[in-house]
Parts: structure tokens; sequence; C-alpha cells
């Protein structure tokens, strides 16, 4: 087990740099999970540290040694694939004894390895099958254990769940969470997928345009958001954006509504409020034009515009709610749980 120190990591194919200054300390025994949308740079960073791509300038560390100039079977590192990338004419216990092998381990010790892993991961009934008499789940497992039979300092994952279904993907995540935490080994977690990354990490690194936008434990992102794109980004649904103006200790919307705040300050802002804050009362000064309706069981999502505006706004409403389209719905937002942006930066606002 190790740290891994990211320092002004770039990367460039040719005049065209699409990773831009990666900055990271992740602890050892740490599982940290990057976040972001297809084509912001993530799995790059990942294939960096795995060694896969080389690093145009800046350092990667893991533990004590700089891994910059090291093939990927010196640095002591496991990686499990979105494809699973097993051996179709290989028994699963062939699989996970393929790297081992090469190793030139003995047969005793490849044997333990192998039938601990199988324990651990719940699949010593199946070594001797081939992958095509395995589930998608099943297969999974054994690509994990190919990863934990090489006992690394590292486990990278790359997006591993995303060809699962949903019910498989929820279980298959607590899994790969449980067994982390069993085997303390440092992990670096790829997906695009922002549910499974707030269920996941110690820590999220969210990366937009191939830049870091935010660094920190879930709630930190959930909580304290540093910039829009982070904003809506974590979370589900996504946090409503309403432009908005800070005058005489108030925030003031395009329509006029008043929210009281504390703050001595004045300037354009962009309003941020999570669907799950607007507390419904009949009083309350936001009211919401209901065009759409969703029923999720445990609550309800109302989709529509704010009142006298063409703004879209989404409210979560706990248990099940009837309303009809064109309906409008009260709501009140605390001030505590408001977030201010600048409209033009798109940085957190501290007034």
């Amino acid at each position: 087990m190790a740290e891994i120190h990211l320092t002004d990591l770039t990367k460039s194919y040719g005049p065209t740099e699409v990773l831009h200054h990666i900055e990271g300390h992740i602890q050892d025994g740490e599982f940290i999970v990057i976040v972001g949308p297809s084509g912001c740079g993530k799995s790059t960073l990942l294939r960096m540290v795995a060694g896969l791509e080389t690093v145009s300038s800046g350092e990667i560390r893991i533990g004590e040694r700089r891994v910059n100039e090291l093939e990927p079977s010196e640095r002591d590192i496991a990686m499990v694939f979105q494809n699973y990338a097993l051996y179709p004419h290989m028994s699963v216990r062939a699989n996970m004894a393929y790297g081992l092998k090469i190793r030139k381990l003995s047969q005793a010790e490849i044997n333990r390895r192998v039938e601990e892993a199988a324990d651990i991961l719940e699949i010593r009934q199946y070594l001797d099958r081939k992958p095509r008499q395995l589930s998608g789940g099943q297969r999974q497992r054994v690509a994990m254990g190919r990863a934990i039979v090489r006992d690394p300092q590292v486990f990278l994952f790359d997006e591993p769940l995303s060809n699962l279904d949903a019910k498989l993907r929820v279980q298959m995540r607590l899994e790969i969470r449980k067994l982390q935490q069993r085997l303390g080994v440092t992990s670096i977690y790829v997906t695009h997928d922002q549910v499974e990354a707030m269920t996941l990490g110690d820590r999220l690194m969210v990366l937009n345009g191939g830049y870091v936008e935010q660094f920190g434990t879930p709630i930190e992102l959930y909580d304290r958001p540093a910039s829009i794109f982070v904003a809506g980004f974590i979370g589900s649904p996504a946090m409503n954006f309403l432009p908005a103006e800070v005058k005489d200790g108030s925030v003031v919307l395009s329509n006029g509504v008043i929210i009281p705040v504390e703050s001595p300050k004045e300037a354009n802002v962009t309003l941020g409020i999570r669907p799950e804050h607007l507390q419904p009362e009949p009083e309350g000064a936001i009211a919401l034009q209901v065009e759409m309706v969703e029923q999720l069981g445990a609550n309800t999502l109302l989709h529509g515009t704010l009142q006298g505006t063409d703004k879209a706004l989404t409210a979560s409403v706990a248990g099940h709610a009837t309303y009809e389209n064109g309906e409008f719905v009260n709501f009140s937002a605390p001030a505590s749980m408001l977030h201010l942006f600048d409209p033009e930066t798109e940085s957190r606002l501290e007034l």
C-alpha cells in the first residue's frame, strides 16, 4: 500500500493539451473517485497513473518512487477494466493465476492466492468454469480477483460497472467498497456516474475539460460546491440555477421574489437551490408552475418554471404528491441552503 502524489501533471497530444496542471495527494489506503462527464480526461489521468499513457510534464509518485518512466509492470499496480478483459479459452482459475505465473511464483503460492481471492469474492465454485459460462457480475468478480491476487500497492478501476444492469451495479459498487475497506489498498476509481462517485469515494476529484474543479469529500462537494459545474454535477436531481441580485440584505430573483440573506454586499449572482431544499409552503415566495410530475415512490419530482419567467425549476417533495400541469405550487427556501455563484467566473461566492 502507498500514497500517491500527482504534481502539476499535464497531458498533450501534439499541440493540444487535454489535462491541465493536475494536483492531488492520495493518502495510503484511501479510495479516490475521479468523476466527470465524457471527454473530461478522467480515463486519461488513470492511464497515466497506470503507465499506459506518457506524462507530458509533471510528476507521479507512488510511495517513495517517481514512476513517470517506469513500465506498468514495474509500478506495483493492478487495474480492473470496463470490459473484464478475461481470456475466453482459460478457466476462471487460470485467468486469475496467469499474471502470477508470468512472475514465476511457485504453484503452491499461486494456488493459495487464487483460492484466498476466490473466497473473498465468493467465486470458489466457479474456478473451473470458462468466462462464457458466467454472468456479467460474476465475470467482473473474476476481473477483480485477478487484481487482488497480485497483492499490489494500488488498485485502479476504469469504469468497471458500466456493462452491468442498474440493479447489479448497485450491488457490485457496495461489494467493491467493502472489498477495498477490507483489503485497505489505495484505490483510484473512474466513473461518469455521480451517484456511484458519492457512494464509493472517501474523496472525489471532479474533472471538467481537463481541469480539476474540486477535490474533496462527497459531503464537501454537496454542501459547498466550488463552482456552478460542481454544483450542477453533484446531486440528483441537479441543482436549480436562477439569475438574481443580492441587494439590501436579500436575494432578489428576476421576477421580483425576495429571499432574505445575511450579506452586507451587493452583487449580481447566480442563485443555486437544490430541489430537495425547496420546502412546500402555501405562503412561500417561490412559485413553481408545474409542467411534469415524476412519481418515484419515496418522493415526487415536480418539473416546471419559476412563476413569471421561463427559468426551469425542479422541486423534490417527500412521499406521493399529485399535481396538475399548469398548477402553481409555492415553496420557501432557507437562507442556509442557498448557494451563490459569480455569473461570469461561475465560482462560488461567499457574501
